[in-house]
């Protein structure tokens, strides 16, 4: 895209911005003046810049398909890492395979800031970022390093379930229901009864937002500062059905195990949320609130910067899903 097409807030979405809002920077970048575009060429754009971000590749330890690159805040610059030093950010340039690859980033943008906005969720500090020529990218501040650059203990849901590609086979991140998570997180996490409504939030959430990516390496804990451990914020957020053909749940056998899958998907989800331990009165909260503020969540997506067919494409993925919610 061309940079002078930006009108709105790349962190925000907020309208009237050519740059972040004084919001965005206060929490994505400690509010320093950052500027929305990066000093580097998207990467395999020369000899110059491949190598720069191919060096970068190689102190990633962070797993996943899209590429990663380690970022820190020089000042009020964001620069590669280099060695030895400790990453404060990560950085997802769009990715070389998929449909609408271009659209990724604005993509996942919009669905964490409609979680964070709209309903409430705690999320990854994220925001829009480019590259010299007009590339888009998505930058996600990381919630476990700490200010002084020391690290909080955080392990995903596969690692607490013993779960690898060695133990469980190539599909070890899909195994299983949504309903294991809860068990898993019984068994790390003293204030259970607090943490578990906000993982069955999350949950719902990416229903409603056709992430259908949503695999134990997407949920974690992670350590407070009383040594015990919490539900991490929600990260890698988006609608996967853009760029993949994917099933309504990224779990092979969806909420619930099968034996107790029975039913609309609403009332699978208030089963869910029974059989977690939730109460019924928090269970009908969660269902309430996320099945609310529709125009709140259609602002957002007209302000974001999907194109105008990806646009209708995600408001329209949105509206079916709230149908199918919809308890009336």
């Amino acid at each position: 895209m061309s940079l002078s097409d930006i009108q709105n807030c790349p962190g925000t979405l907020k309208e009237g911005y050519k740059t972040y809002s004084s919001t965005a920077l206060k929490r994505v970048f400690k509010g320093k003046k950052v500027s929305h575009i990066l000093p580097y060429e998207s990467p395999a754009t020369n000899e110059v810049t491949d190598e720069l971000f191919e060096d970068n590749r190689k102190r990633m330890s962070i797993s996943g398909v899209q590429e990663k690159f380690s970022v820190l805040l020089d000042k009020n610059k964001l620069r590669l890492i280099n060695q030895g030093e400790q990453g404060q950010y990560i950085l997802k340039p769009q990715p070389g395979a998929g449909k609408h690859p271009d659209m990724m980033p604005a993509n996942e943008h919009l669905t964490m800031q409609i979680a964070r906005q709209v309903f409430n969720i705690e999320t990854a500090e994220n925001a829009l970022i480019f590259f010299r020529n007009g590339e888009p990218a998505y930058i996600t501040k990381r919630f476990d390093v700490k200010d002084d650059n020391t690290k909080w203990a955080q392990e995903d849901f596969a690692s607490l379930a013993q779960r690898t590609p060695q133990t469980h086979g190539t599909n070890y991140k899909y195994l299983g229901s949504y309903l294991e998570l809860f068990e898993i997180m019984k068994k790390f996490v003293p204030a259970y009864h607090i943490e578990a409504p906000k993982l069955l939030k999350i949950i719902l959430f990416n229903y409603l937002f056709s992430n259908g990516d949503a695999h134990f390496k997407n949920f974690s804990l992670i350590q407070t500062e009383f040594g015990d451990y919490k539900l991490s914020p929600a990260y890698d957020l988006l609608n996967s059905r853009i760029h993949i053909e994917d099933k309504d749940f990224a779990l092979d056998d969806g909420l619930l195990p099968p034996a107790q899958a029975k039913g609309k998907v609403n009332e699978q989800f208030y089963k869910l949320g029974q059989m977690a331990g939730i109460t019924a009165k928090l269970i009908d909260e969660i269902i309430n609130l996320l099945t609310s503020k529709k125009h709140e969540v259609l602002r957002l997506i007209s302000h974001s910067y999907l194109s105008d067919k990806l646009k209708r494409n995600y408001e329209q993925a949105y509206l079916t899903r709230l149908k199918k919610l919809s308890r009336k």
